[in-house]
């Protein structure tokens, strides 16, 4: 098979030719047909992620693919993919590949509404945005929530989710054609980061405030964020896409009465994976009925993957980035 593997941490990645893996107990195999891009994979793969693989690895969290082998102890039926079914399916790295092996646990059936690239889109952008919005901060509907990084991979499924779920959405995006995507997919509200964070923060203010704060960005604009939240608003650090993690001032947390929720997604597959499967499901309800529509701005072929990773790097993409592997473009 072919894979897009990593030689040097910094370097491009780098076409080879590997043995197409063997399913293992509780393992399923998949044809790769998708692979979503995250702003995860842009750490990994310069040592600057959480988990550090050894070298060479495939970079890639997230997969649409097609089931074609099934390990020991692995039958087709309730909760078990079958050879042939097409699956949505996520881990820590390693599927920037033409096959790939998953735990057939953790296969969930792609939703037949949504094309190869779409569905490899949705796992982790989709599964952060729902655990954080629904589970951590118990968004209402009626709240304001102000969404930052809004036209990014996991910041416009945050508009889409907030607003689905009754939410008043205010989304922070950089230029007017990352504003207009974040206004099609439900933003009440529309606030330029080009403006500067002192400019978010009078503006939230003056739209009653926020009451759930949404942030993959960190930096300043955190900060502002902070300073525009409501008495009893919740707080949710999401990722720092600007490079500068932000200190929490604990005196503001005290005199508003705000709470700050951490949120890593990837660790309720150790110490929670029911509370994965659940999202899952009510995600892809939402996907099949139309309510939830991935919006995939650029799509390369494997070779092209280090191009994929540096479309994100520049803030050049809107929603997902998608490498198509075996799939139709």
């Amino acid at each position: 098979m072919r894979a897009m593997r990593l030689h040097e941490l910094g370097g491009d990645l780098k076409l080879d030719e590997a043995p197409s893996p063997e399913p293992g107990p509780g393992q399923a195999r998949l044809r790769v047909l998708a692979c979503g891009i995250n702003f995860a994979d842009t750490l990994i793969v310069s040592g600057k992620y959480q988990e550090k693989p050894e070298l060479p690895f495939s970079p890639g969290m997230e997969v649409c693919g097609v089931v074609d082998a099934l390990g020991p102890g692995v039958t087709g039926g309730e909760g078990a993919p079958e050879i042939g079914a097409r699956v949505m399916a996520t881990t820590g790295y390693g599927w920037l590949a033409e096959s790939v092996l998953a735990p057939a646990a953790a296969c969930v059936p792609a939703p037949p509404r949504l094309s190869d690239l779409e569905a490899a889109a949705v796992p982790v952008a989709y599964g952060t945005s729902h655990i954080a919005l629904d589970r951590r901060a118990r968004l209402q509907a009626g709240e304001r929530l102000l969404v930052l990084g809004a036209a990014g991979g996991v910041g416009l499924t945050a508009v889409e989710i907030g607003k689905l779920m009754g939410a008043e959405v205010i989304a922070c995006a950089r230029g007017a054609e990352k504003l207009a995507v974040a206004k099609s997919k439900g933003a009440d509200h529309v606030i330029d980061a080009a403006e500067g964070p002192d400019v978010l923060r009078e503006r939230v203010k003056a739209l009653g405030g926020a009451d759930v704060v949404f942030d993959p960005v960190g930096g300043a604009f955190w900060t502002a964020a902070v300073r525009s939240a409501n008495p009893e608003a919740r707080l949710l650090p999401i990722g720092f896409a600007s490079g500068e993690i932000p200190q929490i001032p604990a005196n503001i947390l005290l005199v508003k009465n705000l709470t700050a929720i951490g949120l890593y997604w990837g660790a309720y597959a150790k110490f929670a994976p029911e509370a994965l499967g659940e999202s899952f499901r009510a995600l892809c309800g939402w996907l099949q009925s139309g309510d939830l529509t991935p919006h995939v701005s650029h799509h390369l072929p494997l070779e092209q993957a280090t191009q994929a990773l540096e479309l994100l790097r520049q803030r050049k993409a809107s929603g997902k980035v998608v490498v198509a592997v075996g799939a139709s473009a």
